[in-house]
Order: structure tokens, then C-alpha cells, then sequence
């Protein structure tokens, strides 16, 4: 099932009006996470990917990496970090700009990863996705998992904040940043991802730092960044979280 007119396109300028859907494209409703890497190895080989989501549309990489400065900027040479979706590696050059260094990037679409590699950003490059399926990485490996464009229609479900927690150590954090207007329109996320995040909140899996509306995340459209302090080791079972149907 696809849509006429992309969700979200009110409000783009006129002038990012095709960059947004091709954008959209990825994120189309009904698709699920099989359509999105195929999407996305198609747009790795055409080559555009970064001249389309280009600093001013897409401003996340910048976004996610001014907040793990917040939180570990005093650690830099330390911290070891999860780039999750890392697409071909934009979040983990504004990281290394900041003077980080020890990195790994996880990423589905092969095409992708394999620009992110070439780019020697990354310690370990990781073909793999956040999904309902555990990754082969071993419980609190990392100070912080940062996400920024994973989150979207058939991208990161709700159930994988369970495989984050496990991923990171305690006192370590979890950075989403992604566009707010999904929270409204992203079935997977409405009326779901927020309360699953108190409800580990509850359990006491981990502590909310952040919930931080921020502007111009992507086309001109408002972010909301997400910061989890990590509370304990191992992963919660998905089946504490009670997902509305």
C-alpha cells in the first residue's frame, strides 16, 4: 500500500519538495523493514543519498551529536558508541568532528554500510538492524546508543527498546532523535512508543534525562530528541511491555 501525497509534505519549501519524496519513499506506509533496506541500497548505489539529506534538510547528524557531547563531552576518548541505523556514517562524522572516537555503526542495508565503511569512522561496522530479533552484540557493550533517522515507518519498531537497554551499560545512555510529527502519524509509535518508554521507567530499566522538542530536525519540520539513562544490566523481557493493538 503506498500514499498519493506523502504524509508530512505540508509546510516543505517548495524547492525540497522532490528531495522530501524521495525521502518518503523509505518511509512510505505499509512498508515493512525488507522494502525499507531494499529502498535503501537502491539509493546507497545511485549515489545521492547524502547530496539529498544535505546539512539543512537534514540537520539530525548534527542534532544527535551536539547531545552526546552533553552527556559525555568530558569523556569523549572513552566513550564507546552504538550508531544504530547508521545509515552511511553522517551522524558518526559529526561525532568524530567533536573529538570522538570509538565507534561502531549498526546498519541493515549493506549498500549503506559499505559507504560508511570506506569512511573509516568506525571501529566495527555491524550489518544488522534493531527488529524483533536480538543482534549478536554482547549486553552492555556501550556508554551510548545514538539513533538519529532510524525511527520511522517499517524503521526501528517499539519492541527494540528493549535490545537498546540491553546494549548499553549502566549509567550509559540511549539518544533517539527523530522527527516529532511521526509520534502522530507513525502507527507503530502512536500511542505506543512513549508509554513503552515509561513503562521501563516504571520497571526501573532505565531514567528519562531528555524529552526535548527541537527545530528544524528535517525539512524545515520540528525533532523531539530522547535521552534514557541506563539503569541495570541485561535486557528486559519484551514481554513486560504492553503494546496497544
Amino acid at each position: 500500500m503506498t500514499t498519493n501525497t506523502p504524509l508530512g509534505l505540508d509546510h516543505v519549501k517548495p524547492e525540497d519538495v522532490e528531495a522530501y519524496k524521495l525521502n518518503y519513499a523509505a518511509h512510505d506506509v505499509g512498508k515493512g523493514l525488507n522494502d525499507v533496506i531494499q529502498y535503501y541500497n537502491k539509493w546507497a548505489q545511485k549515489g545521492t543519498y547524502e547530496q539529498v539529506l544535505c546539512p539543512g534538510r537534514y540537520n539530525g547528524p548534527q542534532i544527535a551529536a551536539q547531545v552526546v557531547e552533553k552527556y559525555f563531552g568530558d569523556t569523549k576518548e572513552d566513550a564507546n558508541i552504538l550508531d544504530v541505523a547508521a545509515g552511511t556514517g553522517l551522524v558518526g562524522e559529526k561525532l568524530r568532528e567533536r573529538g570522538f572516537s570509538k565507534m561502531d555503526a549498526l546498519e541493515p542495508a549493506k549498500a549503506m554500510l559499505a559507504i560508511a565503511t570506506a569512511k573509516n569512522i568506525y571501529t566495527k561496522c555491524i550489518q544488522d538492524s534493531l527488529d524483533r530479533h536480538g543482534t549478536s552484540i554482547e549486553n552492555d557493550t556501550y556508554d551510548v546508543l545514538v539513533i538519529s533517522g532510524g525511527m520511522g515507518e517499517g524503521h526501528i519498531p517499539t519492541v527494540a527498546l528493549t535490545e537498546m537497554i540491553r546494549l548499553v551499560k549502566p549509567g550509559g545512555c540511549v539518544c533517539i532523535v527523530m522527527r516529532q510529527e511521526y509520534l502522530a502519524y507513525v502507527a507503530e509509535y502512536t500511542d505506543r512508543l512513549e508509554p513503552c518508554m515509561d513503562q521501563l521507567v516504571d520497571l526501573g530499566w532505565w531514567k528519562r534525562e531528555e524529552r526535548t522538542v527541537v527545530p528544524n530536525y528535517s525539512f524545515g519540520k520540528p525533532g523531539v530528541v530522547f535521552v534514557y539513562r541506563v539503569n541495570r544490566c541485561g535486557a528486559p523481557p519484551v514481554t513486560c511491555l504492553t503494546l496497544k493493538q
